[in-house]
């Protein structure tokens, strides 16, 4: 199938780069470093072998890109608002989006210019970075995994589903179809919330928050009132999962989440699709997750003054 990815930054250049690197028509919607990529190429450094796309189908508006079968969102939430323009141009009846972005229910917008039936969520865990312009630095993990969005189809993996990862799995890309979406939502929050929220109040790392026997007990007491938010609103997620994120983020390299980057390079964090979104479903369902409704609020308040 042929492909388009809102986005070239450590998602959306890692995925769609391996794509194109294993011969799959894929085309990149660019923003700050479009000049570049169109006369450097994109280079990508993975475990799985680095490469460098010399030729990439490049453009700097959604008007000049061709419609496509898969549309990959692979922007920050914080860009949702070119979202829909987007969509319009590039898809076809029949066209599917796959979102990729952090957060609960970040489908939502994608659903309402297409349709539900023809949205796909995805979650990624990874540790990837964009360290320049068209250069993507994938260090460890990799992983996404996907469900249908819509109600009707929730509870199956669909045939659609299989041969996008089919060709995700020819490409390097570690691929997981999901029955239930909304659960594997939550489980990716009870990584996000606790170490993308507490490594911009601490200005720190994953490694320097697990190794800290205070920052790792407030990582671990984040993740256990997410998991009871989870269950309020629906999905019953097991107590062992909390001890499995704790494991695996001590083993993984040092890591600044993409909230912390985005901190310091002064951009907008994702603080309403991450934090936002999700207390606001707990609290519907009849549950106050405090510690992250204070580092909501605290995050919340950096967001504006640091902008300003």
């Amino acid at each position: 199938m042929s492909y388009a990815v809102l986005g070239a930054g450590a998602l959306g250049g890692l995925y769609g780069g391996l794509l194109a690197n294993a011969g799959y028509d894929v085309h990149f919607l660019l923003r700050s470093d479009y000049e570049f990529v169109r006369e450097h190429g994109l280079r990508v450094d993975t475990p799985l072998g680095d490469f460098h796309l010399r030729t990439v189908n490049a453009y700097a508006r959604a008007e000049e890109m061709p419609q496509v079968d898969v549309v990959l969102v692979c922007w920050k939430t914080t860009q949702t608002e070119h979202l829909a323009a987007a969509l319009r141009l590039i898809c076809r009846s029949d066209t599917l989006v796959m979102v990729l972005q952090n957060g609960w229910d970040v489908e939502r917008a994608a659903a309402d210019v297409v349709g539900a039936e023809r949205v796909l969520g995805g979650c990624c865990f990874l540790c990837s970075n964009k360290v320049g312009p068209g250069h993507i630095h994938h260090l460890d993990y990799g992983r996404i995994a996907f469900g249908e969005y819509a109600d009707s189809l929730r509870g199956s993996i669909s045939e659609r589903m299989l041969r996008i990862a089919a060709d995700l799995a020819r490409a390097k890309i570690d691929i997981q179809p999901a029955k239930d979406l909304r659960a594997m939502r939550w489980r990716k929050l009870m990584w996000n919330i606790p170490y993308n929220g507490l490594s911009v109040v601490l200005q720190a790392d994953t490694r320097q928050i697990m190794t800290d026997p205070h920052a790792s007990l407030l990582a671990e007491e984040l993740m256990l009132e997410v998991r009871e938010a989870a269950a309020a609103c629906g999905s019953a997620i097991e107590a062992s999962h909390i001890t499995k994120m704790l494991d695996d983020t001590r083993k993984m390299v040092p890591y600044d989440s993409s909230m912390l980057l985005d901190y310091r390079a002064g951009r907008p964090m994702e603080v309403e699709s991450i934090f936002g979104n999700a207390l606001r479903a707990s609290l519907d369902a009849g549950y106050r997750p405090a510690k992250v409704e204070m580092l909501y609020r605290q995050l919340a308040f950096l967001n504006v003054h640091r902008l300003a």
